[in-house]
């Protein structure tokens, strides 16, 4: 029997306020355990909490970013269950009515060879407060209790069962990962727990359009733990099933270690945590107003730039979605691209290939790059009209980078104006301006030409790749700054 698998992701984002979303305790990370838990965190008597307006405001622009419905009211519920770290013995949610309703999220993946467009449907985004965390490690056979997390404020994105593998969940993973860094409302730091899933599995006949009894895997914090988890689910179900057994719906555990996933406990539905209106938060209006001030102050989106990159600049899909999977990227190629309209591509090459190389390799960040966009384009312009070829262009910015890493911050934060003559004065100081003058090129190649004789004879009887060995011998003698298309033109007259 052929089998359908049928995912459906939920999202925990943590939102990137100061402070908690029902106190005033801070949510920096890696304080020590219970350092950063107040009164109002701990569940003391008496306490009472209060919203944070930032928390709300990051909803509405998640909501605004993926074309849901802002509900006003919305209402926080109580969810009733017992755990360690859960002090109250239930946690502030919303259930009947969150604040966004609906949506969709756009991603691409590849689908028999070919990357293809789907469109992923948005149940629902809903505010509520994060536990502590258990710590079963260096406790002797106990459990530590760390409270710092309690009352963080998440943003719980849930969508529909629309996805069909985990290639496709991964897309989406990936895709809101970058949304909700893009719209700056999460760091997406999944080291650290700002940014897990949560994935519900189910398996059905090819063909059936009746959902399977679904296992939901719980707390992946990496989009390859994410796309493991799933297959090795999809498979455990499969083989249940075609061995005559009974899919029962659970809440389980991915063990990357040993790549399975293990039961948890048996999965709750909603009735089970006795939902019901938290009698010390009122509902929650949102003004028309209010939604239109954060509408305007949302920056363009990665769907919107996409389509602008492909439309004004003619960049390949492809292109147009690698430079927009990050907000810092997008912004750089921006700035680069306003300088060099002309040659869109060449600045799209050179930021996904050189520069995201050396970034990767010291682990830092686009905003973080030493080199200015103006750097750049002046080097892409010496490249462009011939004053160093691509090659020795490599050279130049390996130099450059060594140079202007020396300035304090990333581009946007020079503590002091860039030197946007760096190009002109390495190429200078180093003797790297290419050879173009063609009497000089003709004596090289002619040498080149009289000491490579049987190359010559193999090009001359139809070995193309005999004329690349001469170029590579011209380049060499010139010490990599011969004009190449200069040399393939004068090249070829001559062996003519």
């Amino acid at each position: 029997m052929q089998w359908e698998i049928v995912i459906g992701l939920e999202v925990h984002a943590q939102l990137s306020t100061h402070s908690k979303i029902f106190s005033g305790a801070s949510t920096a990370f890696g304080a020590a355990p219970n350092a950063e838990a107040c009164a109002v965190d701990l569940a003391l008597p008496g306490v009472l909490p209060v919203l944070n307006r930032g928390a709300v405001e990051r909803a509405i622009k998640l909501g605004l970013s993926v074309g849901g419905k802002i509900n006003s009211p919305s209402i926080f519920a109580r969810k009733n269950y017992f755990y360690p770290d859960l002090p109250k013995g239930y946690q502030i949610s919303q259930y009947e009515l969150p604040v966004v309703e609906g949506g969709v999220v756009r991603i691409r993946s590849a689908q028999d060879g070919k990357e293809c467009e789907k469109t992923i449907r948005l149940t629902r985004a809903h505010l509520e407060e994060d536990a502590g965390k258990s710590l079963h490690e260096d406790f002797h056979g106990m459990t530590g209790i760390d409270l710092n997390r309690a009352g963080t404020p998440l943003l719980e994105i849930v969508s529909e069962p629309d996805m069909r593998s985990s290639a496709e969940a991964v897309a989406y993973a990936k895709t809101l990962h970058s949304l909700v860094r893009w719209i700056g409302i999460c760091d997406g730091n999944m080291q650290e727990g700002s940014f897990r899933c949560d994935a519900n599995v189910s398996v059905r006949p090819q063909g059936s359009d009746k959902l399977g009894t679904r296992c939901e895997i719980k707390n992946l914090n990496s989009f390859r733990f994410l796309e493991k988890a799933i297959d090795y689910e999809a498979r455990r179900q499969i083989a249940l099933l075609e061995d005559g057994g009974i899919i029962h719906q659970q809440t389980r555990l991915y063990d990357p270690a040993k790549d399975e996933t293990r039961a948890m406990r048996s999965k709750e539905d909603a009735q089970d945590y006795r939902y019901f209106p938290d009698p010390d938060l009122l509902p929650l209006e949102i003004p028309a107003s209010w939604i239109a001030e954060v509408k305007s102050g949302l920056p363009e989106l990665p769907q919107q730039m996409r389509t602008r990159l492909e439309r004004d600049y003619g960049l390949s899909a492809y292109d147009a979605a690698a430079l927009t999977a990050d907000r810092e990227i997008a912004e750089y190629f921006d700035a680069v691209a306003d300088k060099l309209p002309s040659d869109p591509k060449l600045c799209a090459n050179w930021i996904m290939g050189e520069i995201s190389a050396y970034l990767n390799n010291e682990g830092k960040l686009f905003d973080d790059c030493p080199l200015s966009p103006a750097q750049l384009v002046q080097l892409l312009g010496r490249i462009k009209d011939g004053t160093i070829s691509g090659k020795i262009g490599k050279e130049v910015l390996r130099q450059m980078w060594t140079q202007s890493g020396e300035q304090a911050g990333g581009w946007k934060r020079h503590d002091s104006e860039p030197n946007e003559n760096l190009v002109d004065e390495i190429i200078k100081s180093q003797g790297l301006k290419q050879i173009s003058d063609s009497g000089e090129l003709d004596k090289l190649i002619a040498e080149v030409i009289a000491a490579n004789s049987k190359s010559v004879e193999e090009f001359r009887s139809g070995k193309e790749k005999a004329f690349n060995a001469l170029v590579g011998q011209v380049m060499k003698a010139a010490k990599g700054k011969a004009n190449p298309a200069q040399v393939n033109e004068i090249l070829r007259k001559k062996l003519a």
